[in-house]
């Protein structure tokens, strides 16, 4: 896939095509000779001259309008083929001849041959052309759509100039430039993950397919270049050497001048935001974490919840929940924390649901404020939605508490169901998006997990597992474990052929180590009662080598 090229250079005012639609050029009939392909070039200006040798005298994007009398003879194909290669060096827009005074109906086919070559636009006028109207009448054009575009600029340069003074929020930087640009707009982090989306006029959100895959191969050298297959706009957030993300505009077409303009000065205000955001997160993180803290130890007095309305978090009349997310994808690194950190904060402003929000042991911990009429779960699920939709993601929930003296008693339930999920060997969006976990959902595992550094639970695990960790430990034991076949016979209560097809072996294999299992516990693995004692340490097991693993 071919890299972004630089973004355009300043806006086209017109192009050789406009003019050639103008009442006072039509009039003049114009015929196009060659270089079709450039009628889209932009022009700048236009002069009339009968000098062969005006190319020194001309600009980038100038139209020449001449009656041919001061060119070299028909006959001299050299000097007609320098005199077009002079204007097409010269970066002219396009040469226009009028028939009548040199030619009566037809240009030398040297110029003809070379201005093709060259991909220069040469147009023949038929018939008589007022070449003073044709220049006042582009040069007002020009003048207007200059004018317009400095308004343009203006416009832009007010709207962000306005942002950052007021220390606008990224949502609201994204705003401006959907409204500016009348096009979909992504905020995007190093990863190429979005963490903000605005769509475009129709509103369609398809824009987001594909998008990390599609990203990820889009490179540009510059601060802002244009992605012709993507259609894509798109300016670097940050230094070259300590990039934080993109910004990406939709663009179909090569932008415009004023559409780079809006995503560099977008680009600015982000990171003005940032370092305002920064500073005033530092504090905000640092006064939440003192307070969950806090709060989590035991029952809030009344300076703390005092403290919790200066922090923005209502305390009367209204009920409570501790809340957990934990990246599902396992690894996550300071990037990941701080990404999913920053879009708990934004779901809670998006969705108004007050908040502290703090990192604690890798692991993002809330507490939400809910009026007391409002539905608890329902405002908690949308949330947590809101998160999941742009992170992977697991979000656990204590039971609501009504009474501010109980906060420390959901945030730890919080964190019990938390415990109390078992560790996936990989996450996945599609498994971490299940909704919230709560603590009806974890039965045994939750009471297992809130008795986990209890000494009785561990020296029952201890005495229930030895005999099947010391033979698996033993050299004859490795060869065939029976910890899995256990752990099959338990998780497949109602099926040995289940139990088998879970550890790849055949009936008769699976039937024979379950009489040596039983053999060495001296059990019977039929009676229920034993079998619960050993389904019970073996799930504690599990929850204390996750827990030594964290």
């Amino acid at each position: 896939m071919p890299h972004p090229r630089p973004a355009a250079g300043p806006t086209a005012l017109l192009t050789v095509a406009d003019v050639l639609r103008l009442p006072v050029v039509r009039q003049g009939g114009p015929v196009v000779l060659a270089g079709r392909a450039g009628l889209d070039r932009p022009l700048r200006w236009v002069h009339a001259t009968e000098l062969a040798d005006i190319a020194p005298l001309l600009r980038p994007g100038d139209l020449v309008l001449t009656t041919g009398v001061g060119l070299p003879d028909d006959v001299d194909a050299a000097a007609l083929r320098r005199f077009a290669r002079s204007l097409a060096e010269a970066e002219c827009a396009g040469i226009m001849v009028e028939y009548g005074r040199r030619w009566q109906d037809r240009l030398p086919a040297p110029l003809v041959g070379a201005c093709e070559d060259l991909g220069l636009p040469l147009v023949a006028l038929t018939h008589e052309t007022r070449f003073a109207a044709v220049i006042q009448t582009v040069g007002e054009l020009v003048v207007d759509r200059q004018v317009a575009e400095l308004r343009d600029a203006e416009r832009v340069h007010e709207t962000f100039t306005e942002l950052s003074f007021g220390e606008a929020g990224h949502t609201e930087v994204l705003e401006a430039v959907r409204a500016l640009a009348a096009a979909p707009v992504v905020l995007e982090n190093e990863q190429h993950r979005p963490l903000d989306f605005l769509p475009g006029p129709d509103g369609s959100p398809a824009f987001l397919e594909g998008w990390q895959a599609r990203s990820s191969r889009v490179t540009i050298t510059g601060r802002t270049g244009w992605h012709e297959d993507n259609g894509w706009l798109v300016t670097r957030l940050g230094t070259r050497e300590r990039s934080w993300g993109r910004l990406v505009i939709g663009s179909p077409a090569p932008p415009p001048q004023r559409l780079v303009a809006v995503a560099e000065r977008a680009a600015a205000s982000l990171a003005l935001h940032r370092l305002h955001d920064r500073d005033r997160d530092n504090l905000t993180r640092r006064r939440h974490h003192e307070l969950l803290v806090t709060l989590q130890t035991g029952p809030a007095g009344d300076d703390v919840l005092q403290r919790c309305e200066l922090a923005g978090l209502p305390v009367d009349h209204r009920q409570f929940v501790g809340l957990v997310f934990r990246p599902a994808l396992v690894g996550a690194g300071r990037q990941d924390l701080d990404d999913l950190i920053a879009a708990v904060v934004g779901a809670s402003h998006a969705t108004r649901t007050p908040a502290l929000v703090c990192e604690i042991d890798r692991e993002i911990r809330v507490l939400v404020s809910i009026p007391r009429a409002a539905d608890v779960e329902g405002d908690v699920d949308r949330l947590a939605g809101r998160v999941a939709q742009r992170h992977a993601v697991v979000v656990c929930a204590g039971r609501v508490s009504s009474d501010p003296a109980t906060i420390d008693r959901t945030l730890l339930e919080a964190r019990q169901v938390a415990d109390s999920l078992p560790v996936r060997a990989s996450g996945s969006p599609e498994q971490a998006r299940t909704g919230v976990h709560r603590l009806e959902d974890v039965h045994l595992r939750g009471l297992l997990t809130l008795l986990g550094d209890d000494d009785r639970l561990r020296l029952f695990t201890d005495r229930e597992l030895r005999p099947l960790r010391e033979h698996d430990a033993a050299p004859g034991g490795r060869a065939a474990p029976l910890l899995p076949v256990l752990r099959a016979l338990l998780t497949h209560p109602a099926s040995k052929s289940g139990a088998a097809a879970a550890l790849h072996l055949s009936r008769a294999a699976f039937y024979d180590r379950l009489a040596r299992l039983e053999k060495l516990l001296g059990l019977d693995l039929d009676d229920p009662d034993i079998r619960v004692s050993l389904h019970v340490a073996l799930v504690a097991d599990e929850l204390a080598r996750q827990r030594r693993s964290e």
